[in-house]
C-alpha cells in the first residue's frame, strides 16, 4: 500500500531554538505554508544541565522573535503576561534571565505553533529532481520544496574515553545523576558547562573525597562582555563579516573565543567562595583546580579510571578517579536522516555543512529547493552563529531568501551601529549580490 503524500513549502528537521525562530516567524507569512519535526516527545534544551541556577548569557528581549517583530503574540514579554507574572519579573530587576525561565517559554512558544510536529522522527530525505522528499518512521511522506537542519550539534567526545556508567558527557550530567559521595571526580574542561558542574559539586552533601578540574585553557577566562563587545553580535559587524577572507575569518573567530565561551563571572566568584569555604572553614583541601592541562589520555582501570595530562612545560601528570565527567564542549554534524543527499552536499573539515551568505548549504541540487543549515556557520558567519543574539534576525532573512520577497520592515531598518567597521560597511543588496 502507497502512502499519502503530502507537500509543505518549508520543512524543518529538528526543533531547538534556532527552528524554534524560523516556525514562529513563518507563522506570519501570508502564503507560506511550514512544518517542522523532532524525534523528541516534547519541546526540551539540554535538561541535563538545567541547573536551578543557571543563568542566560542573552538578554530576553533576544527571543524568538522581537528582535524583528516586536508585535508577535510570541515574544518573550507576552510569555510573562500570559504566565501572569509581567509585573513580578520586573520588580526582580533580573540582571540575566534564569535559562529554566527562558527554556519555559521556549516550550510555550512550540506549544503555540501547529506546525512544530513532536515525536515525529524523519526517518530519511532525498531529492527527486523538483522536491525533497521526506520519509517519516510512521510511514508519512511529505515533499517539500526547502529544508532548514537544525538539528543542534553533537556532543564532542576524545577519542578514546571509555564512556560508560562513570565516565560521560557532561550534557547528561543531572540525568546521570552519579552518586559521587566519597568519590574522586575528575571534570575536564575549562569552559561555562565545566564551570556549573564543578559549582554543583562543590554545592553537593553528602561531598565527594576529591574533585579535580582540568582545562587546556591556560587559566580560567571570564566572559569577555559589554557594550563594545556586543557590536560583534550585531547584523552591522555581521555584514562586515562576510566580507572577509577566509584566514582572516578563521583568526577573527579564533581572537573572539572568549565572548561567548568564557565564564560567567558570577559563576566564577562563586566558585571562588566555595573553595575559600572548602579549605578554611571546613579544612577540607581535597579540591584542585589545573588550568593548562591537556589530558591525553583516560585509562580504565580497577573499576575507576587513570587519567594522563600534559602539563606547562612539558610534564605528565597522573592522577586517578572515580567518575569523570567531560565537559568537552560540542560540535556539528550532518544528521543521519540526510544520509541519501551526503554525497551531494559540501561538508566542512569539522563536519559542519557549507554555508553561503544566505545560510544556504552549498550543494550541487536546483537554486529553487535551498537547504538553509542553523548552527552550522561558525567558520562562515562568525562567533554569533552558534549563539542566541542573531536568532531571530536570521530566521527573518532566511525566510525572504526563501520567500524572495521583503517581509520583515526591521531587516531595512537595522542601522550600521555605534562602531565604524571600516570599508565592509556596505548595502544588504551588495552582500546578496556576492552569495
Amino acid at each position: 500500500m502507497t502512502s499519502a503524500i503530502s507537500y509543505t513549502d518549508l520543512a524543518g528537521i529538528g526543533i531547538g531554538p534556532f527552528n524554534l525562530s524560523l516556525a514562529a516567524l513563518a507563522q506570519d507569512v501570508d502564503g507560506l505554508k511550514t512544518q517542522f519535526f523532532d524525534r523528541k516527545p516534547a519541546f526540551s534544551w539540554h535538561p541535563g544541565l538545567a541547573f536551578d541556577d543557571s543563568t542566560m548569557q542573552t538578554s530576553y528581549l533576544k527571543d524568538m522573535v522581537t528582535p524583528v517583530l516586536p508585535t508577535s503574540p510570541l515574544s518573550f514579554l507576552n510569555y510573562l503576561v500570559q504566565q501572569g507574572r509581567f509585573y513580578d519579573f520586573m520588580a526582580a530587576r533580573f540582571e540575566t534571565v534564569s535559562r529554566w525561565e527562558f527554556t519555559d517559554y521556549l516550550a510555550w512558544v512550540a506549544g503555540q505553533l501547529d506546525s512544530c510536529q513532536f515525536n515525529s522522527p524523519v526517518r530519511e530525505v532525498d531529492h527527486d529532481g523538483r522536491h525533497f522528499v521526506l520519509k517519516m518512521t510512521s510511514g508519512t511522506v511529505l515533499h517539500a520544496k526547502a529544508l532548514s537542519v537544525g538539528t543542534g550539534q553533537v556532543p564532542h567526545v576524545p577519542d578514546g574515553a571509555p564512556i560508560g556508567p562513570n565516565c560521560f558527557h557532561g550534557i547528561d550530567y543531572l540525568e546521570r545523576c552519579p552518586d559521587i559521595s566519597g568519590k574522586r571526580i575528575a571534570v575536564i574542561g575549562g569552559g561555562q558547562t565545566g564551570a556549573e558542574i564543578v559549582l554543583d559539586i562543590l554545592h553537593a552533601d553528602p561531598k565527594p573525597a576529591e574533585l579535580t578540574w582540568l582545562s587546556r585553557r591556560s587559566a580560567f577566562w571570564h566572559l569577555q562582555e559589554g557594550g563594545l563587545v556586543d557590536q560583534i553580535y550585531t547584523p552591522a559587524y555581521h555584514k562586515t563579516f562576510l566580507q572577509l577572507s577566509e584566514p582572516e575569518k578563521k583568526s577573527i573567530v579564533s581572537s573572539q573565543k572568549y565572548s561567548s565561551d568564557g565564564l560567567t563571572p558570577a559563576t566564577t566568584n562563586e566558585i571562588y567562595r566555595q573553595l575559600y569555604r572548602h579549605r578554611y572553614m571546613q579544612e577540607r583541601n581535597v579540591v584542585s583546580l589545573r588550568p593548562g592541562r591537556t589530558v591525553t589520555r583516560i585509562k580504565g582501570q580497577f573499576g575507576g579510571f587513570q587519567l594522563s595530562a600534559e602539563a606547562p612545560g612539558g610534564a605528565v601528570e597522573r592522577m586517578d578517579a572515580d567518575i569523570v565527567i567531560l565537559a568537552t564542549g560540542f560540535q556539528p554534524f550532518v544528521p543521519d536522516c540526510l544520509s541519501p543527499l551526503r554525497d551531494r552536499l559540501k561538508i566542512e573539515t569539522g563536519g559542519a555543512l557549507s554555508l553561503d551568505a544566505r545560510y544556504r548549504v552549498q550543494w550541487d541540487g536546483p537554486e529553487e529547493t535551498p537547504i538553509y543549515g542553523l548552527n552550522h556557520g561558525r567558520a562562515s558567519h562568525g562567533s554569533v552563529d552558534p549563539q542566541l543574539s542573531l536568532t531571530a534576525w536570521r530566521s527573518a532573512r532566511i525566510l525572504e531568501d526563501f520567500a524572495g520577497r521583503p517581509l520583515f520592515d526591521a531587516l531595512r531598518q537595522t542601522p550600521d551601529g555605534l562602531v565604524d567597521w571600516g570599508a565592509c560597511q556596505i548595502a544588504e543588496e551588495r552582500v546578496r549580490i556576492i552569495a
